[in-house]
């Protein structure tokens, strides 16, 4: 019998440790010193005894070593032999990150143990080694006293089911000490073999385990079956081991049931390959969806079918409601299938309470972080992309935006700064805030900062808004000094431009003394937007919507001509550049004339340009295909879709033609 190839699982070994380093993470913030949260410490202990598990299993030893030492530690916390403090939380959030980096490099195919691992482990060593209180020391003779354990083990009848396997657990229990199987025996109401479900267990054991065990490594291995057995575990008294029969290997079967994943008992879910080479986790409920979509269509295309081959004047109105149905049912699977990608914003927002402890200790702010709609969902892709973003507006926040404790009590507020992460969805875009109670922008500096970079003149009138809009500029920083931390306003110019990579926006509202509220605006998805066709010439175009501000007629008297040859009129107390897209994509019969055709003002980062059409089509969803990887890149278009009617309409870049729109203005 050939080996078993396990290098195919290390994917799902790394993935499903990085989410329980995850659980770790979150459970160890949420643990104050001296806490006595047994449900918090045992989600840490599990999360470390699965991923030294997957590690032995794997092969990874580095991983599995250093996870061995951590998981010690833990039992001790676990059998409430070392009490939980400050001291302990931020050495395992320090174990957390290593294990991290550990992991990164043992899937790039790196050296996993270096010097910094090597440290902390042997840290973790004399701390489980050598610094044993009085409780400990009792606690490990009343152990060592223990001969062995009795273990009264029944399934219950769906264990199989959740992939466990008894035998497993057994072998198990032969690496901690010699195992005896006293006696095995069928359940009551078990039923008849002629009725007996394979999957279904009816079995009990009653087994010895003789040794200097500890009671905690025994728990361990039953971890994973909380609510599929019955368990009891005491001390093994001066018995005889009597006709009893021991456990070896050779009584296991060569093929075993999968072990059960990391997180905890088995999910509803499968996982799909993204385009990316990554995966997805996809619950039952949206594969069910996507198959009861495709049985539907399946059945209106059978009906058309047979109208088609039979077609008659009398079956129009038949044909009609078929072709009305396959409308709705090809809507209801595109939007099933686009589900599959949606993925909540939580697994974002989780990063920022370590960030913010973090931030909070090393510059002696306190800060409260408070988060909504983290079951918020987005496409996958959207999502991998706005976690840096998010990132540095958080770190800005803390660092600049909220105030030293002294500072706050003398400005009345409290002590403590609140910082706020909010994501809701908002017609076809997912909205992301990130709001603090701190001083807020400041003015004078962003102004004199201004002046003395050549950005606006000595003495010219300016909004909030348009100070706000400074500090997008690149490079641009109020911070007297550079830090390791971002100053406000340091990459913001970064943080807009991957944010309109994304076809999204960022814009900051600003009060002085009461703080400042980044919002972010994104689309759902990449793979398909929302657009307002137009026609220019012979030729289609796609607006994106998200970018629209409004559509009008303008009159010739309403139109100024500037130097350079260009053109603004005048809309909602400022006046706005004209494109001639006709001119700017050299399309062929176009109108020329501005009061014959129509203006649609555009807006992205604050900035508006009127795009002189044709005319208006209507608004359709429009399935982008990357223009750059068929073709070439086209300045001022960024991709192109297929219409009904098969011909092809390139999707405007709307922050292209207004950067040029503003630039020709400027002229």
């Amino acid at each position: 019998m050939s080996a078993v190839d396990l290098t195919q699982f290390h994917k799902t070994f790394f993935e499903e440790s990085l989410e329980g380093l995850d659980a770790m993470e979150a459970a160890l913030l949420a643990l104050d010193s001296g806490s006595t949260d047994t449900e918090l410490v045992h989600t840490i202990f599990r999360a470390a005894h699965s991923i030294k598990g997957g590690a032995a299993t794997f092969g990874f030893t580095d991983v599995a070593a250093f996870t061995h030492v951590a998981e010690s530690l833990l039992e001790e916390v676990r059998s409430e032999r070392r009490a939980v403090e400050a001291e302990l939380i931020e050495l395992l959030l320090r174990s957390v990150d290593c294990l991290r980096a550990m992991l990164a490099r043992s899937s790039s195919g790196q050296p996993v143990a270096d010097a910094e691992s090597e440290a902390l482990r042997a840290e973790l060593v004399r701390l489980v080694s050598g610094e044993a209180d009085a409780t400990a020391v009792v606690a490990a003779a009343t152990v060592a006293a223990v001969s062995g354990w009795e273990i009264g083990f029944s399934a219950l009848p769906h264990l199989l089911q959740t992939g466990n396997d008894p035998l497993r657990l057994f072998r198990e229990l032969q690496q901690l000490g010699r195992l005896e199987v006293v006696r095995a025996f069928l359940l009551d109401g078990a039923p008849q073999l002629a009725d007996l479900d394979p999957s279904s267990c009816h079995l009990g054991w009653e087994l010895r385990l003789h040794g200097d065990v500890a009671r905690g490594d025994i728990d361990a291995v039953f971890d994973w079956l909380d609510g599929d057995c019955e368990l009891t575990i005491k001390p093994l008294q001066a018995a005889s081991s009597g006709n009893a029969v021991a456990a070896t290997p050779q009584q296991a079967p060569a093929v075993v049931q999968p072990e059960a994943p990391a997180a905890g008992r088995p999910v509803r879910e499968t996982a799909v390959a993204s385009s990316e080479g990554g995966t997805i986790r996809v619950g039952i409920d949206k594969v069910d969806a996507l198959i009861n979509m495709m049985g539907e269509l399946v059945i209106t295309q059978s009906m058309l079918s047979d109208i088609g081959e039979n077609f008659q004047l009398s079956k129009l109105e038949h044909l009609r409601d078929g072709l009305a149905q396959l409308e709705r049912t090809t809507r209801e699977l595109q939007e099933s299938v686009m589900r599959i990608r949606m993925l909540p914003i939580g697994s974002v927002f989780n990063r920022f309470p370590r960030l913010v402890r973090d931030l909070e200790r090393k510059l002696g702010k306190q800060v409260r972080l408070e988060l909504h709609g983290e079951h918020t969902e987005l496409d996958k892709t959207v999502m991998e992309k706005i976690g840096d973003p998010l990132v540095h507006l958080v770190r800005n926040a803390i660092d600049h935006g909220l105030e030293m404790p002294a500072q706050r009590k003398a400005a009345g507020k409290p002590e403590t700064g609140m910082l706020k992460l909010n994501a809701y969805h908002e017609g076809g875009n997912i909205v992301v805030q990130i709001s603090d109670d701190g001083a807020g922008l400041n003015r004078d500096a962003i102004v004199a900062k201004a002046q003395q970079r050549g950005l606006i003149q000595a003495g010219q009138e300016l909004s909030d808004a348009d100070v706000a809009e400074l500090i997008f500029q690149p490079g641009f920083s109020t911070a007297a000094q550079a830090t390791d931390l971002s100053g406000r306003g340091v990459g913001m110019d970064v943080v807009r431009r991957n944010v309109r990579d994304l076809g999204g926006t960022v814009s900051v509202r600003s009060i002085s003394g009461k703080g400042s509220t980044f919002t972010i605006a994104l689309p759902l998805t990449l793979a398909i937007i929302d657009g307002l066709a137009t026609a220019i010439g012979s030729e289609r175009y796609i607006v994106p919507l998200i970018s629209i501000v409004e559509s009008l007629r303008l009159r010739p008297e309403t139109v100024r001509k500037i130097a350079g040859g260009g053109e603004v009129f005048h809309f909602r107390d400022e006046y706005v550049p004209i494109m001639r897209l006709h001119r700017a994509f050299a399309c062929a019969d176009a109108v020329t004339d501005i009061e014959q055709g129509i203006v649609v003002v555009v807006e992205d980062d604050g900035r508006r340009v009127g795009l002189l059409v044709d005319d208006l089509l209507g608004q359709q969803q429009a399935v982008v295909k990357s223009l750059e990887a068929h073709y070439q890149r086209v300045q001022g278009i960024s991709g192109a879709t297929i219409l009904s009617d098969g011909s092809v309409a390139l999707i405007v870049d709307v922050s292209g033609v207004v950067r040029l729109g503003q630039r020709r203005k400027a002229a």
